[in-house]
């Protein structure tokens, strides 16, 4: 039996695309945020009064929000980018129907005395 004679077929339209992932881009930058939010901070002296863990938390709270928009500013460009490189393809999903003789148990029984015989 062929596949044409097996069933119907449903054609569609979809359109094929490369789309950037906006979380990871929106995470890995506030990561680079804190990283640079870190080295920015560490660079200065820290004040005995205030002490460098506050310092850093404090300038986290801008170097965070930024390294994330901007992440999110990359991820944006790299999608408006994939799509105008996205590919519109016809697609076809076949419905096959199994016979009776295929739904059977009959040849399970003769592969797994084969497996046992190895």
């Amino acid at each position: 039996m062929t596949p044409n004679d097996a069933g119907e077929e449903e054609r569609t339209t979809v359109t094929i695309r490369r789309a950037p992932k906006l979380a990871v881009f929106v995470v890995a930058g506030a990561l680079l945020g804190f990283l640079a939010t870190l080295i920015l901070t560490s660079l200065y002296p820290a004040d005995p009064a205030v002490g460098f863990a506050a310092s850093l938390g404090y300038f986290s709270l801008f170097g965070i929000p930024i390294g994330c928009a901007v992440g999110a500013l990359i991820a944006i460009a790299l999608d408006a980018r994939a799509s105008r490189r996205a590919v519109t393809v016809i697609a076809g999903k076949l419905a096959v129907h199994a016979d009776e003789h295929a739904q059977s148990g009959d040849n399970s029984s003769d592969h797994s005395a084969q497996r046992n015989e190895r």
